[in-house]
């Protein structure tokens, strides 16, 4: 029998993400539930991932409308259906071979949405020209994440190579990184400071890990995962002048570019920021960014699909890029397509432009308003403390935690974080995200929630967590 000890030695160190047991555990309380099992909640409302449609957000109605189209054909000829739903299913259609969803497309993606994504790109970043043989569409951005990751990737001992990753992180990441064979290499962003990333502690971080590895990119998150900071211009420019000084290829996630709502905050791309900082930059800083349907305002997580953008990048190695995402085809067409109306959404003057507008103003304006009923309704509980969210899906507070409660944990062999959500689910059917699986200082313990969510079902989360976490405090203390 293949037995654990076989297993490829790269893999068997990843760690069980402390959100898979969670998850499992949601599931498992949801089973029970609908066997009639009697519990002090009639439903799991899991707000722990950035899955905002599983929370109850609806659909963008245009991405519905020409999906529908583009697999059941024969509603092209369905009078009730906006005219520019048909004609962009069937514009769609006819770049598919055999006019199918179901076929394969080049492994990089759809012609058409390459050039999409390419004026997109160009548009949001004032001129800056973007090119299709460019854009690298991929089954999520974590693929096309990975496929960098194994470009990078060589070396042993001290000659392996190390990547420079803020703590927090997003959760998939390490994982992501032992899978590859790189070392990740810990920046502390400064939660004091709404976790801005700070110079010194880059410095500092680069440093220390020349002693066991040798960095060759730095990965940015920006609007940050999960703390919802948005970098200035200033900092962006600083991050790439160190890119440049120190020879880091830049990994820049920028999924949640569309989920910038601080008052006087604005996302600005890093590769509009390189090309203004002038041709010693735009012309040696090597950068891959990346975008995906899955996370910000659409939300479509299940069809699977993003892109990269690979910018001084040697055209010899693209060629490998392009190699690596052969090996999963094609990202599939239906997720293509939505990332299509994403980056091309209906122009003023068509049929559903007025619709979509005012379904994606709706999300935003749910997004703004719940991001901050979150956080002063947090920062009102005793033993938390939470900097404001300007960004992203995600609010990040730090829980003080009574000592009881933190040896508990360590005697149950749990993050005192972990503890908490578990108790959080088990007494009122609220699932959140554990913050030591983003990497955290030691002895400091967050909790991660979704707030894009229904108004609602957001207040029905706020009310069980305030009753729920009083009676955490209150049934430690009195261990003490």
């Amino acid at each position: 029998m293949y037995s654990r000890r076989e297993v490829n030695p790269m893999l068997r160190g990843i760690r069980v993400s402390p959100q898979w047991a969670l998850q499992r555990r949601s599931e498992q309380i949801t089973a029970l539930l609908q066997q009639g099992e009697q519990k002090p909640f009639k439903e799991v409302i899991d707000i722990s991932s950035g899955d905002s449609h599983r929370t109850g957000i609806k659909p963008i109605s245009f991405v519905r409308q020409v999906l529908s189209v583009c697999l059941y054909p024969e509603l092209l000829h369905d009078d009730t259906l906006p005219v520019d739903v048909r004609q962009r299913a069937q514009r769609l259609l006819g770049e598919c071979d055999g006019g199918s969803v179901g076929s394969y497309t080049d492994s990089c993606g759809l012609p058409p949405v390459q050039r999409s994504v390419a004026e997109f790109i160009t548009g949001r970043d004032g001129g800056v020209p973007s090119y299709p043989h460019n854009i690298f569409i991929s089954a999520g951005s974590q693929t096309a994440l990975k496929v960098m990751l194994k470009l990078l990737v060589r070396g042993k001992g001290v000659s392996q190579t190390g990547v420079l990753t803020p703590q927090p992180y997003p959760h998939t990441l390490p994982m992501l990184l032992e899978e590859v064979g790189a070392v990740l290499v810990p920046y502390q962003l400064s939660e004091e400071q709404g976790w801005a990333l700070e110079p010194g502690e880059l410095h500092r971080a680069l440093t220390a890990s020349r002693e066991h590895c040798r960095p060759r990119a730095l990965y940015i998150s920006n609007p940050g995962i999960p703390t919802g900071h948005v970098q200035s211009r200033k900092s962006i420019e600083w991050v790439i002048q160190f890119a440049a000084e120190e020879r880091l290829f830049l990994l820049v996630n920028e999924v949640y570019q569309d989920c910038v709502y601080g008052e006087g905050m604005e996302f600005m791309s890093y590769k509009r920021v390189l090309f203004e900082m002038g041709q010693q930059y735009s012309d040696m800083v090597e950068l891959a960014s990346f975008h995906s349907i899955s996370n910000g305002i659409m939300g479509e997580c299940g069809l699977r699909a993003g892109y990269m953008e690979l910018v001084n990048v040697d055209p010899a190695v693209m060629v490998f890029a392009k190699t690596l995402l052969c090996t999963d085809i094609s990202a599939p067409v239906t997720g293509q397509i939505a990332l299509e109306i994403m980056v091309n959404p209906p122009r003023p003057g068509d049929p559903s432009h007025s619709k979509y507008t005012q379904e994606i103003l709706t999300n935003r304006i749910t997004l703004a308003q719940n991001a901050q009923r979150a956080w002063e309704f947090l920062i009102g509980l005793p033993g938390v403390s939470c900097q404001p969210v300007t960004g992203g899906l995600f609010i990040y507070p730090r829980l003080n935690l009574p000592p009881e409660a933190v040896e508990q944990a360590r005697s149950d062999g749990l993050e005192a974080d972990v503890l908490y959500s578990q108790s959080l689910l088990d007494e009122e059917g609220v699932c959140v995200g554990a913050g030591c699986e983003h990497g955290q200082r030691e002895d400091k313990y967050h909790i991660r929630l979704c707030v894009l969510t229904p108004s609602a079902t957001l207040e029905k989360v706020l009310a069980c967590l305030g009753s729920f976490h009083l009676h955490f405090l209150d049934q430690f203390s009195q261990h003490a």
